[in-house]
C-alpha cells in the first residue's frame, strides 16, 4: 500500500463484512452455524475507514464542550461521582439470574438479555447507565461482586450477562474469545509484532480498544502495581488544539498504518491504512443549529489508536525498499504528545477484586502501570494460596441502529461492529487465560 491519504482501494476481509451490505443493522448471517454461533451473530473484525466518511481538518471543532468532556481533577476524591456499588439486593438479582442461567446449560457464548433477566437493574443499566457511558463522561465502576464467593464460572456468567445490558460480545482476538482474560502468560512485551500486551505484565500506554465499550471484571490483583489510569478524549482534544494544533492536525490525517499482528483473515492484508483521530459521520440533515463549534451542531469526535500496533511494523518499514513508509518525525511527535497530554490529565483508580470498569472506547482512553505478581507459592493471612492478577474482559458493541456513534466504518450499523475475527473462527468464552 503506497503511503499518503487513504483511497477508496482499501482491501475488503474475506467474508466481507458477514456477507451483508454496509449499511445493514444486523450482522446475522443465514449461512452461520447456530452450534457455533449460537446467537446468529458474527464480529465483522478490523476495517480502515471509508474514504468518504472523513472529514478535513478544517472541519474538526477547535474547543468540544458538554457531558463527555472532563479532567481527572474533576473526579481526584469524587468517587461517588463515578463508582457505584452493588447492594446486597442487586447482588442477589444478578446472581440468581447467573444462577438460573448455568443450569439452562445453554453455552455462554448465547448469552443475551432475554435470557438474562435482570427487572431492577436491566432497565437502569440499558436505560440512563448507557446513556451516560455512549454520550456522559463514558466511565463507571461498579464494585462488590462476590468473585470469590461465586467461582470464576458464576462471575463470568454473571459479568457476561450484565455486559448485554449494554451491547454485543465482539471477539478480542483470532482464537475468537469474546470472555478475555488480561493475565501475565510471561510472553515478551519487547515482540509488539505478535505480542498483544494484556497478556504481560509491562506498562499498557495510553489507548483505546477496538470495540465501544470495553468492561473489566477484577477477579484478583497483584503484589505490586496494574493500577489504571483513564483521560476524557475530548479534553485532550482541547489541549491539543491550544497548544499542539500540528499534532491535532497529524492525528486526524488518515496516513497511518495499524498492525493486525498475524490476526489476518483470508484476503486481508497485515496491516490497514486510517486515521486515529475521526469526526463521527452524522448527517448534515441531523446536526442541530447553531454554529459550527456549538454542542448541538457538532460531529462527535472519536478516537482510536494503540501505540502498540503503529510502532510495531518494522517487517515492513525497514530496509533499503520498505513495503510501507516509517512513522515520520511529526508521528513520533503526536504519539509522544498525545501520551503526554492524557497522562497529566488522567484519573487514576485502583481495581479491587470484584470491581468492573466499564469505559467508552470513542471518547475516554486508558492505561495501565506496570505490575509485579505475587511469587509462586505465596499465600494470603489466611494461609490461601495467592492467586495472580486477573482480570476478566469483555469488548462490547454498540451499533448506531441502537444508539451507539455514527463511525466512518463500513460496519457500522451492524450489531457486532469492531472487534477481531479471523474468518469463521467461532465465539469463545474460557475461564482463564490461554
Amino acid at each position: 500500500m503506497a503511503p499518503g491519504v487513504l483511497t477508496a482501494s482499501a482491501p475488503v476481509p474475506s467474508h466481507h463484512l458477514n456477507g451483508l451490505p454496509a449499511s445493514a443493522s444486523s450482522s446475522s448471517s443465514p449461512e452461520l452455524d447456530r452450534r457455533l454461533f449460537p446467537d446468529g451473530l458474527k464480529t465483522s473484525g478490523q476495517h480502515p475507514p471509508d474514504p468518504s466518511a472523513l472529514f478535513p481538518y478544517a472541519a474538526f471543532p477547535k474547543e468540544i464542550n458538554g457531558r463527555t468532556l472532563w479532567k481527572g481533577s474533576d473526579f481526584e476524591g469524587r468517587k461517588e461521582r463515578w463508582t457505584r456499588p452493588f447492594s446486597r439486593e442487586e447482588i442477589d438479582e444478578l446472581g440468581n439470574a447467573a444462577d438460573g442461567y448455568i443450569a439452562s446449560g445453554k453455552p455462554m457464548t448465547a448469552m443475551s438479555q432475554e435470557l438474562f433477566p435482570l427487572p431492577t437493574l436491566g432497565p437502569y443499566f440499558s436505560g440512563e447507565l448507557k446513556d451516560e457511558l455512549l454520550n456522559g463522561r463514558g466511565f463507571v465502576l461498579f464494585k462488590n461482586i462476590p468473585v470469590e464467593e461465586w467461582g470464576d464460572h458464576k462471575s463470568a456468567v454473571a459479568y457476561m450477562g450484565l455486559g448485554t445490558y449494554f451491547g454485543y460480545f465482539v471477539s478480542q482476538n483470532g482464537k475468537g474469545h469474546v470472555l478475555g482474560h488480561v493475565k501475565d502468560l510471561g510472553e515478551d512485551p519487547t515482540k509488539t509484532e505478535r505480542v498483544r500486551i494484556y497478556r504481560t505484565n509491562a506498562r499498557q500506554f495510553f489507548h483505546t480498544d477496538g470495540t465501544d465499550l470495553v468492561g473489566l471484571l477484577c477477579i484478583s490483583r497483584a503484589q505490586e502495581g496494574g493500577e489504571s489510569d483513564i483521560a476524557s478524549t475530548h479534553n485532550i482534544w482541547n489541549i491539543l488544539q491550544r497548544e499542539y494544533p500540528d499534532v491535532a492536525e497529524t492525528l486526524i490525517t488518515p496516513n497511518w498504518y495499524f498492525d493486525r499482528k498475524g490476526e489476518v483473515s483470508k484476503g486481508q492484508g497485515e496491516y490497514y491504512q486510517s486515521a486515529v483521530m475521526f469526526l463521527e459521520n452524522t448527517p448534515e440533515s441531523e446536526l442541530g443549529p447553531g454554529s459550527k463549534d456549538s454542542q448541538d451542531s457538532q460531529r462527535r469526535l472519536y478516537l482510536r489508536f494503540d501505540p502498540n500496533n503503529v510502532t510495531s511494523l518494522g517487517r515492513f518499514n525497514s530496509g533499503p525498499n520498505p513495503e510501507i513508509r516509517p512513522l515520520s518525525p511529526a508521528q513520533l511527535h503526536a504519539i509522544k504528545t498525545l501520551e503526554e497530554v492524557a497522562k497529566r490529565e488522567a484519573l487514576h483508580m485502583v481495581l479491587e477484586p470484584g470491581d468492573i470498569q466499564l469505559l467508552a472506547n470513542h471518547h475516554v482512553m486508558h492505561a495501565r502501570t506496570a505490575y509485579t505478581d505475587w511469587p509462586a507459592g505465596s499465600v494470603d493471612e489466611r494461609g490461601q494460596a495467592r492467586k495472580r492478577r486477573q482480570l476478566m474482559r469483555l469488548w462490547l458493541a454498540a451499533p448506531e441502529t441502537e444508539g451507539g456513534w455514527k463511525l466512518p466504518y463500513p460496519d457500522s450499523k451492524q450489531k457486532k461492529r469492531g472487534g477481531i475475527q479471523v474468518d469463521d473462527t467461532p465465539p469463545y468464552c474460557p475461564l482463564d487465560a490461554e
